[in-house]
């Protein structure tokens, strides 16, 4: 049934369990903070160890192949007379009159044959012996031309080169990978930084984002349902263009815009507009993006915000979710916060202190004004403040006509039937309707979006999908559907109840078992005495059909008793509308203990008044069972009838409802939910007791 401060969708019992959702945190985070970096830096170490493991590895292998002997001048000679060298690297320094020689030889005490012994018996040549015996060498020795021509002359292998080859080789062996090494540290390193503040320099810089003119760009003519809004920012981009149309008056630019509303009605959209038309500079940033948990980060990025704002003025920087940072000093339980309060204390003096920031205009945009400090919220810092409503029916309207030309409509489509089905619907609710009905079409192969559709789109945005998956047993299905029927027709036989939409049995949404659904025929904003006690009696209807049919109760009326508990306390305590309690507000303060400056929340009345207010909760209540109960009893047929027919067809719009009870429709009940009401056969038959 219908809440006056939730909505008209009601649901028949249960809580939804909640779901949560891990966020996994990247290896170099964009914008990540200190906090974080210890895993990274393990990393960093890691590969600066295993880096240099791998050179030492790398250097040992290549001086330790095979061994590598340094002999003497005398005993190279000895060698290289017996036909021992069997391989030579000569590199000579003519200039120093030395010669630096590497490479390989045969000791004397073993030559081809006893190396032929040793080897495998396969080994069957005496130079593959010879090859596999030999060991290297190095020895620097005294340059003549005699030793270099029996170098040449007995040396199988000889190689040649000058003094520089030495530096060439140190390059290519030592140097390089070293330099390839400290250069892939250096890369890592340098990474680490700039994730933590955008540079180890930098950490307090703005993270405000420039937004490009030519980038996704949104006019006012794409925003639509909050026309006083956009005629408030209007005069902000005026006043930009040409602002000596207001100097010429005494007005002066306003140093901050705030804007207020529920969430999901097109404050960050505005703010997109508002950079499109305005043709300056646009910053945007986040109110997290002050935060940090090093004390004075926050503050220094605010105070570099402004100073960059003043070097592209005349321009415009939007907070989005200003809350985060804009939080009253010095309340809660918990005591003060230094760093968002330090945060705060920056904001406020540059936006209003001794420095004028002329040229720079702050828009802001929050779903919680009730928390930010009364210092930030007055005129000099943020002159005026927006309210951002829900749209009413032209704007809804309005918002339909701007999403539906992302889309393919049928051409007998009408709009407005779901502007007026969609009360309490924010623009966010509206475009996810359209986007839902484009989905729905096209999971049904079809070629456009018809009326069906986005009713069902409506619907599913509003409560929920359909869970046709759930196995319920037999009783429990009777005792839904008439708990559903009982909602229904005491619905149709309030004369102020909110019109019937559809009443189902298939769980749907928060619904474990069935739900009534109703949709206001008008945008309202007040509430009767009248009314609230036929939502009251209706809310009752499943409750007592449950007592009549079956002679027992269920929990299935948890929800309804809680419902209706909370608005008859409304009517006693907050709305006057009780001749016992008369016109008296006994409802306490409404702040929460959090914000606030007080630890608990003394009672306003006396005992004797709690107990007569708790004495006429209950009388309205019980009063409103008793009228569901009459009307039930006197149209026990009909409660009969729509059971059973629940029970043979699932789902009933309100058309097939008024068709199937022989009641005449109202005019304000659509008859677009189906394209015909057809007759459903209903088994007079009353189903069996409740088993105990």
């Amino acid at each position: 049934m219908t809440d006056p401060d939730k909505g008209p969708a009601r649901d028949s019992g249960g809580d939804t369990p909640a779901s949560g959702s891990e966020k996994r945190t990247p290896l170099f985070p964009k914008g990540g903070k200190i906090s974080g970096a210890p895993g990274t830096m393990g990393f960093l170490w890691m590969a600066i160890f295993l880096s240099a493991l791998a050179l030492l590895v790398f250097m040992h292998g290549r001086n330790a192949v095979g061994g590598t002997d340094t002999l003497i001048q005398s005993k190279f000679e000895s060698l290289l007379k017996d036909g021992r060298i069997l391989e030579a690297e000569v590199v000579k320094d003519i200039a120093a009159g030395k010669m630096n020689i590497q490479g390989r030889y045969l000791p004397k005490d073993e030559g081809p044959e006893q190396a032929l012994a040793k080897a495998s018996p396969k080994a069957a040549q005496p130079e593959k012996a010879a090859e596999s015996a030999a060991r290297r060498f190095t020895v620097e020795v005294t340059y003549t031309d005699r030793l270099d021509t029996a170098i040449a002359e007995r040396c199988p292998t000889r190689k040649s080169a000058t003094a520089t080859s030495i530096w060439n080789n140190g390059l290519v062996t030592l140097i390089l990978p070293t330099l390839l090494i400290v250069g892939l540290l250096y890369f890592l390193i340098t990474r680490q930084f700039k994730s933590m503040g955008r540079g180890a320099m930098q950490f307090g810089k703005s993270r405000a984002r420039l937004v490009p003119q030519d980038r996704d760009k949104v006019t006012f003519a794409e925003v639509s349902g909050i026309e006083e809004a956009k005629e408030e920012v209007q005069e902000v981009v005026d006043f930009l263009k040409d602002p000596r149309k207001f100097q010429a008056l005494g007005g002066r630019i306003p140093k901050g815009v705030l804007m207020v509303g529920p969430p999901g009605t097109g404050k960050t959209l505005l703010a997109r507009a508002i950079a499109g038309e305005a043709g300056v500079p646009f910053f945007s940033i986040s109110g997290s993006d002050f935060m940090e948990m090093f004390v004075g980060v926050g503050a220094s990025r605010v105070r570099d915000m402004f100073e960059e704002g003043k070097r592209h003025a005349p321009c415009i920087i939007f907070i989005d979710e200003i809350d985060a940072v804009g939080r009253s000093r010095f309340t809660g339980l918990g005591g003060g916060h230094d760093e968002r309060e330090q945060t705060l204390n920056a904001l406020l003096v540059e936006m209003d202190g001794f420095e004028t920031n002329s040229g720079v205009i702050v828009i802001a945009a929050t779903n919680r004004p009730d928390v930010l400090d009364p210092a930030l919220m007055r005129p000099g810092r943020f002159d005026r403040q927006i309210t951002i409503d829900l749209p009413d029916v032209a704007g809804r309207l309005g918002i339909l006509n701007v999403h539906a030309k992302k889309v393919k409509l049928d051409g007998s489509v009408d709009l407005n039937t779901i502007a007026r089905g969609t009360p309490g619907f924010s623009g966010a609710d509206l475009a996810n309707l359209v986007n839902e009905s484009a989905l729905i079409a096209a999971r049904q192969g079809k070629q456009a979006i018809d009326i069906r559709d986005l009713e069902e789109a409506r619907d599913k945005v509003r409560w929920g999908k359909e869970r046709r998956s759930r196995k319920i047993d037999e009783h429990d299905r009777a005792v839904t559907a008439y708990h559903e029927a009982g909602h229904a027709l005491v619905g149709l036989l309030c004369s102020k109840s909110v019109p019937l939409h559809k009443v189902t049995i298939v769980p749907r949404g928060n619904a474990y078992l069935g739900a009534t659904m109703h949709l206001p025929e008008k945008d309202s904003y007040t509430q009767s005495r009248s009314e609230l006690l036929d939502y009251l009696a209706v809310s009752m209807g499943g409750r007592i059909a449950e007592q009549l049919v079956f002679n027992d109760i269920t929990s299935g009326a948890s929800a309804d008793i809680r419902y209706s508990t909370e608005i008859a306390r409304k009517m006693v305590c907050q709305w006057g509308m009780s001749d016992l309690i008369g016109p008296l507000c006994h409802a306490g303060r409404e702040e929460q203990i959090f914000l606030g400056r007080d630890f608990a929340r003394p009672e306003a009345h006396s005992a004797e008044t709690a107990r007569e207010i708790d004495n006429e909760i209950k009388r309205i209540v019980v009063g409103a069972e008793t009228h569901a109960r009459k009307l039930l009893t006197e149209n026990r047929d009909k409660l009969e009838s729509l059971g059973q027919a629940l029970l043979a067809r699932e789902t009933l719009t309100a058309s097939e409802v008024y068709e199937l009870l022989g009641i005449a429709k109202p005019s304000n009940v659509p008859g677009g939910e189906t394209a015909e009401a057809k007759p459903v056969a209903v088994t007079p038959e009353t189903p069996p007791a409740a088993s105990a």
